[in-house]
């Protein structure tokens, strides 16, 4: 096996998500010495985050340098109307960072970063990321094949990493999956000899969300990533590096707040049972009763369940529980009740065996869309939705109300405080303030930032509006940013800068209201998830893009201000993508980590 290496490498991004000074500092120079190495030659200093800080909005938002509002993209779901697939490359709509190269004449090595399948046509090639499905479209066509044929099966997602299996199994299946990103990339630079190469890490996100207190593991997936980005920079030698994260990631001490039952409670969310909403019992399902985010339920064609069962067999039994659980339901016992009363008769195996998917979700309380006057849809949005007539399908509020009924809301969850006399949230916001941009109308219509990121916001339905937190670890504003090389790394990113015309920054306070601002405050602290792709053109003596909402980093000599070509959807989207993504899986893998709510 070739482990590749490449001449005339230009600029490495280096994308580790999940990642902070903080959680580099506990891991400390024995374990992660490439980059502390890294960060002592460069220049360093946290990376604020867009809102949403989540990987399927924000890792777009830093490889087009816009937000959301310009992109599209603001979850894991795309919208259209009341239903939803989970998001893919074709909904970003915007010029990544290695098309806009592509258009100058610069050739690109992608591999492994989010929301890039199915891929487009430029010059390079590309390995798709989180949110595609295992075995990818691959850019050139055929890439998969050869990848392979080289370096062995590679896998998108981790294959056995479950809290609950064996510690040596789980971080050999860490480091198996961390070691195939790097090799990949040094083959693929090896073959394409790239001006500008992108390897991103997903792992040292997932391994907070699966197995948060154990040191042992998130050390193992931390030294892999390490050795992986040191064995990349010997091979390629790039003249600059720059490693950035979408986000932090940190313990969460306050409360879960259960946003759809608080609406509920306040007459905006209509409820129902059997289809319809966001179902909530799957979750349950697989990951309070059965205690396996694999699941257990056979697959509506028969095949055999985690029993040995065909779901043939269940089909009976399961249409008679969804009557029985779904009458329940309709006489106010909820999901919540049934997980009580099914555990304390101890028939969970039974449960899980006979009831599929569909059986348990027409028991579960769940969002009525259509009947609802506002909701959140989707929890990783930050966001309240209000269902207008003449855009929703069924819209219930008139648009003369919008504005009173959005202020209504803006109101009252300013005025939410958790049990202990805190506010809920830090900030509460009409989403123009957040966003701009062709796509503002996809947005959650009242955006809502968590007070420091230490409350949980949950869009399952409870009997009660609070209770501890789903997960003990989640997502922070503050990532990482660091840059070496050929760059001023005597000039420090933990300062606070200004645009100035040409696209340079001084220090000073920078315009932030609808750039993806928690607060819309008017001003940026130290550098913003938006910069990183301006700053990365820079390093090519290109123009920052006029549409970009991001600043060159003062570490770069900045080459002023153009305007690119256009996004055509049309035109510029992926060629021949699906009419949805592989579906199943990739849910299965997002509702394991906790992302959706079902």
């Amino acid at each position: 096996m070739s482990d590749g290496t490449c001449d005339g490498l230009r600029t490495l991004l280096i994308g580790i998500d999940g990642a902070s000074h903080e959680v580099l500092a506990e891991r400390g120079e024995s374990v992660v010495p490439n980059l502390t190495a890294l960060l002592d030659r460069g220049s360093s200093g946290a990376l604020e985050s867009q809102i949403p800080p989540w990987t399927p909005s924000a890792w777009p938002s830093l490889y087009t340098g816009v937000n959301p509002g310009k992109h599209g993209v603001y979850g894991f779901l795309a919208f259209e109307g009341y239903d939803w697939d989970v998001v893919d490359y074709a909904d970003v709509k915007a010029h990544a960072l290695w098309e806009l190269l592509s258009e100058r004449g610069f050739t690109s090595v992608v591999v492994n970063v989010p929301v890039t399948h199915p891929p487009t046509a430029f010059d390079g090639a590309l390995v798709p990321g989180y949110t595609s499905p295992e075995s990818p479209t691959c850019h050139p066509s055929g890439l998969l094949a050869d990848l392979e044929a080289e370096l062995g099966d590679y896998r998108v997602y981790d294959d056995s990493t479950d809290p609950s299996d064996d510690r040596a199994e789980r971080i050999e299946s860490y480091e198996r999956l961390l070691a195939s990103r790097g090799e990949a990339f040094r083959y693929l630079a090896d073959r394409f000899d790239p001006d500008f190469g992108f390897l991103q890490f997903q792992q040292t996100d997932t391994v907070f969300h699966e197995s948060p207190e154990d040191d042992r593991v998130v050390d193992a997936v931390y030294a892999a990533a390490d050795r992986e980005i040191g064995a990349t920079i010997e091979a390629c030698d790039p003249d600059v590096v720059l490693v950035a994260s979408d986000h932090g990631i940190g313990p969460y001490d306050g409360h879960e707040f259960r946003a759809n039952s608080f609406l509920r409670d306040r007459g905006d969310v209509a409820t129902t049972v059997g289809e319809g909403g966001m179902p909530s019992w799957t979750s349950i399902a697989r990951n309070r009763l059965q205690g396996d985010p694999a699941g257990g339920a056979g697959d509506a064609d028969g095949s055999a369940d985690a029993s040995g069962n065909s779901a043939a067999n269940g089909t009976a039994g399961a249409t008679a529980l969804e009557r029985s659980l779904a009458v329940a339901a309709r006489v106010g016992v909820t999901s919540q009740r049934i997980e009580r009363v099914v555990k304390r008769l101890g028939i969970e195996d039974l449960v899980l065996r006979i009831a599929p998917a569909d059986a348990v979700r027409a028991a579960a309380e769940q969002v009525d869309f259509p009947a609802s006057r506002a909701y959140v849809r989707d929890r990783i949005e930050l966001g309240v939705r209000i269902n207008l007539e003449g855009r929703e399908p069924e819209g219930v509020v008139p648009p003369a109300e919008y504005d009173a009924v959005r202020s209504e809301l803006v109101d009252a969850l300013s005025a939410v405080e958790t049990p202990d006399g805190e506010p809920v949230f830090e900030a509460v916001r009409p989403r123009e303030a957040v966003f701009d941009g062709p796509y503002l109308e996809d947005a959650p219509d009242v955006v809502v930032v968590p007070n420091e990121f230490d409350q949980f916001l949950s869009a399952s339905l409870h009997d009660e509006q609070f209770g501890p937190p789903s997960e003990p670890w989640n997502h922070k504003l503050d990532g990482l940013i660091a840059v070496a090389g050929d760059v001023d790394t005597s000039v420090s990113l933990a300062d606070r800068f200004r645009a100035t015309a040409d696209g340079s920054r001084t220090a000073a306070d920078s315009p932030a209201a609808g750039d993806g601002s928690p607060t819309g405050d008017t001003h940026r602290e130290a550098a913003h998830l938006f910069d990183v792709a301006p700053t990365v053109l820079a390093t090519f003596g290109l123009p920052a893009a006029e549409r970009m909402d991001g600043d060159v980093l003062p570490v770069v000599e900045p080459a002023g201000v153009e305007r690119y070509p256009d996004y055509d959807p049309a035109a510029d989207g992926p060629a021949g993508a699906p009419a949805a993504t592989e579906e199943s899986a990739v849910e299965d893998r997002l509702a394991d980590l906790g992302y959706l709510e079902r």
